[in-house]
């Protein structure tokens, strides 16, 4: 199982220089796993760059995967995963996922670097 953060949805929807990398994930859909943060950070991404219609697009493809729901539980645990790895928000919910449903996660952000069961791979610079 694989979840995919953010960062990697929006750098695979950009084509930059780490799409490829994210790419075996996220095309194996039966293995996806979408933490529901996710489509609203991505949303919010894609609206800003390239418009709702876009942003729309991307929100369909994401959920070819499954998307997991932040429930009352998910929500204890993120936060407890935020405070004993001083994690944002929406990274613990993430980070949460993965680790609730023993999947993958899938990032090119800094704040998951040496956790357990993370792939990171750091993002290219922007020029």
């Amino acid at each position: 199982m694989n979840v995919v953060d953010s960062s990697a949805w929006l750098e695979y929807f950009a084509d930059g220089p780490n799409a490829r990398r994210f790419s075996t994930p996220l095309r194996q859909t039966r293995d996806l796993l979408v933490p529901s943060i996710c489509l609203t950070e991505v949303f919010k991404g894609i609206s800003r760059q390239a418009g709702d219609a876009a942003a729309l697009q991307a929100m369909a493809l994401m959920q070819q995967g499954v998307v997991v729901e932040l429930d009352r539980h998910l929500a204890v645990f993120a936060a407890r995963l935020g405070l004993a790895h001083r994690l944002p928000l929406a990274d613990s919910v993430v980070l949460a996922t993965a680790r609730a449903f023993g999947a993958v996660v899938w990032t090119q952000d800094a704040d998951f670097k040496g956790l357990e069961g993370v792939r990171y791979f750091p993002a290219a610079p922007r020029p």
